[in-house]
């Protein structure tokens, strides 16, 4: 049987993400590519929307790819890695997505098999996603490389040296579309209540988040920079962020960021 390039243990959205985000990119084509999912109709969405192969389960999958990326549930990510890990070997690279799940446990579970850890955010499903990646002790830079090249497929990829990066990471990029969201329904919910109808509120604020990322991705400027820019003294950008001070915005998100942080280390010492 002819290897495959990279392999999807799962076919849920994420996987359908990179997946589009690999072909998109030119970095393989379909028929390099191949699924497995314990869903018939996850794998059947993957096959028609993206011409990839469905292979007939697990190990088969794990025995024919170069690269397989581990991207079921959390969940059932134990009980998975001790179904393939007798046929996982040295020349394969694995690459977990897996949310709050270190290094050393997935290794355990292979014997120790070459392992690259990734942390994505959802935008990805957009091709605007934020991934942060640390290889395991047997991994290669060359390794590394492999799998920066997939996610790069899908948004922006970076690497760290320390896998505790990962939680800190995990509670900004990986929770952060989340706050944006939820700032999003805050913004929509103070429009209506000065006037606007729902509709014309969410647009305004759609637009308005939208641009701002262009402003932060586009100018060169630091967020300070671009604040202060729009900030006349004694007019109304500046009373509204007044206000949010006062009522402690910034305390808020440090909690946030800080209680998510410490929540993804609860996680993966669990």
């Amino acid at each position: 049987m002819k290897m495959k390039k990279v392999g999807f243990l799962g076919a849920g959205n994420m996987a359908g993400a990179l997946i589009k985000g690999i072909l998109g990119s030119g970095v393989y084509s379909a028929s390099d590519l191949w699924v497995t999912d314990a869903f018939a109709e996850q794998r059947r969405r993957i096959r028609r929307h993206y011409g990839v192969a469905a292979a007939p389960d697990n190990r088969e999958l794990v025995r024919g790819s170069q690269i397989v990326v581990l991207a079921v549930k959390p969940q059932v990510l134990a009980a998975v890695l001790d179904e393939v890990r007798s046929v996982a070997t040295n020349r394969q690279l694995f690459v977990s997505i897996a949310a709050g799940v270190p290094l050393t446990r997935i290794e355990e579970r292979l014997g120790g098999k070459r392992l690259v850890r990734v942390m994505p955010n959802t935008p990805a499903l957009l091709g605007k996603g934020m991934s942060v990646l640390v290889k395991g002790a047997k991994a290669t830079a060359a390794d590394l490389r492999a799998a920066m090249r997939i996610f790069r497929g899908v948004g922006d990829a970076l690497a760290v040296d320390e896998e505790s990066a990962l939680d800190p990471v995990t509670g900004l990029s990986g929770s952060g579309p989340a706050y944006v969201y939820r700032f999003a329904e805050a913004l929509i919910e103070a429009g209506t209540r000065q006037g606007l109808s729902p509709a014309v509120a969410s647009r305004l604020v759609f637009q308005t988040i939208d641009g701002a990322a262009a402003m932060l991705l586009g100018t060169g400027m630091s967020p300070k920079e671009l604040r202060e820019m729009v900030s006349s003294p004694g007019g109304t950008t500046l009373a509204g962020l007044a206000a949010l001070d006062r009522a402690g915005f910034a305390a808020a998100v440090d909690a946030a960021v800080s209680t998510a942080t410490r929540r993804s280390r609860e996680l993966g010492a669990g």
